[in-house]
């Protein structure tokens, strides 16, 4: 798939071999989410929560495999999409997601069991801080989440998780600013 982007240069993003781990893909966080998670939708992430209607269940209760749709805004032209590796407690969890941080200067890389808090006046999963690893821990940025679209049983692949994820850390992440 061939992706404009800056001045005219374009990104090449093959698809995964299926013998590949979901864990070394590099490029957007679209083709990511949906081979991660099984939700067949197309298009920039913004689109996401509208297309799902119909399709997809939605809602606002985080569940493992679920993505998790940003909404477009100031700092995300585009939207993101990530889906939810570990649901922490009511407030916090984890998602595995591509194209967020950088790395060695670079974005694209996926990041496995990233911490995801709530920040919603009413716990409603409307607004988020995301764990980023330029400053090993919450950026200082809100976002604006749609929700939560919800596929198919046994859609996700089973490396959305680690085996043993840092659920201390994602809490002291939250909850010690």
């Amino acid at each position: 798939m061939f992706k404009r982007i800056g001045l005219g240069l374009a990104l090449v993003t093959a698809p995964m071999p299926a013998t590949a781990s979901i864990l070394d893909y590099v490029g957007q966080c679209v083709p990511f989410a949906r081979a991660a998670s099984g939700v067949q939708i197309y298009g920039d992430a913004w689109t996401w929560w509208d297309q799902a209607e119909g399709r997809y269940p939605r809602g606002h209760e985080p569940r493992v495999g679920a993505v998790v749709a940003f909404a477009r805004s100031d700092r995300l032209r585009l939207g993101h999409v990530a889906v939810v590796s570990r649901v922490v407690e009511s407030r916090v969890l984890m998602l595995t997601h591509a194209n967020w941080s950088r790395e060695d200067g670079r974005r694209g890389f996926v990041e496995q069991d990233v911490t995801l808090f709530d920040v919603s006046r009413d716990n409603d999963w409307s607004e988020v801080r995301v764990w980023y690893r330029g400053v090993t821990g919450l950026g200082g940025s809100t976002y604006p989440v749609h929700g939560f679209i919800y596929g198919p049983k046994g859609g996700t692949t089973p490396e959305l998780s680690a085996r043993q994820p840092d659920y201390v850390g994602s809490l002291l992440d939250a909850y010690a600013q």
